[in-house]
Order: C-alpha cells, then structure tokens, then sequence
C-alpha cells in the first residue's frame, strides 16, 4: 500500500553554519563597531545579544538571510518579544521542529473533510499518509501544500 511522510524538518548543521556566518558578519560591520552584539545558539533556540532594539531587528534581518541561502525555510523561526535591560536588548528566536499534537490533529481533520481516499495516522511529530493509489496520495499532498499552515511542512518516504 502506497504511503509517505509529511514531517516539519531542517538540517541542524546548516543552522550551526548560518550562525557562525551571522556572527561573522556582525563582527566585521561598521555599525555594529563595539557593540559586542552576538549570537547564542542553544539547542532549539537562538539568543540574540546587543545594546539596542533596532540592532536585534537588523542582527534577526542577517540571521534570516544566511538562513534562508543555506536552504532553511525561515517559516520555521518562532521570534519572541525583545527583552530591555539596561544598555543590553535580549532576543530568543526558536526553531520549531515537528508537527504538533493540536496540528496534526487540524490537518488530520482538513485531510478527511477533503473526502481523500486516504488513511491519516499521528506517529509522534509526523503524520503518515496511506492509501490504495497514488494519485490520491499526490492529490493530498497536493491539499497540504495549498492549506494555509505557519509552519513548513516536508513530504518523505513515499513509497509505492
């Protein structure tokens, strides 16, 4: 029986270079000279540091591009509110990885109210899709990609 996966992924060491080449970029830009704005990579967060609002917008504006040219969707970034104190601007941005509980159960939803003749299952963050043709597992992917989701979603293991 044909099936495939729809996950919510990314490459953990593209993340770790974007990083680095953001900071490198931070280091060298005259407009950030003294500043000691950097940033903090942390499992599944990002800590950005620096001494004004406006120089966390533009340090978030670098790491979205470097991110974006090493193949990350940027859909996936979670940007938290900055944090003021003193002469220092704290920001957290979290990557999010997987599919949710309350999301899977929404596409689950959305798929079998779409009359698919496919079978949804919630295994952990992923959702795996089967059915017997594979023109309707292409039509539900198809289905997937024009739902309206905030987060990036990837089709893999499609086997027939």
């Amino acid at each position: 029986m044909p099936s495939f996966d729809v996950v919510s992924d990314f490459d953990q060491h593209e993340v770790t270079n974007a990083i680095d080449q953001s900071n490198r970029e931070v280091t060298t830009r005259f407009d950030f000279k003294g500043s000691n704005s950097r940033f903090i990579f942390e499992e599944a967060a990002i800590k950005l540091t620096s001494q004004s609002e406006f120089q966390l917008q533009q340090m978030l504006d670098i790491l979205k591009q470097k991110l974006s040219k090493r193949g990350i969707n940027i859909g996936c970034l979670k940007v938290e509110d900055p944090d003021l104190s003193g002469n220092e601007a704290h920001q957290n941005v979290i990557l999010r990885k997987g599919i949710d509980s309350e999301l899977a159960r929404h596409l689950v939803k959305k798929i079998k109210a779409n009359k698919i003749k496919v079978q949804v299952a919630i295994q952990g963050e992923q959702l795996r899709v089967s059915g017997k043709k594979r023109d309707d597992l292409q039509n539900t992917i198809k289905f997937l990609k024009e739902l309206d989701v905030d987060l990036p979603l990837q089709y893999e293991n499609f086997r027939d």
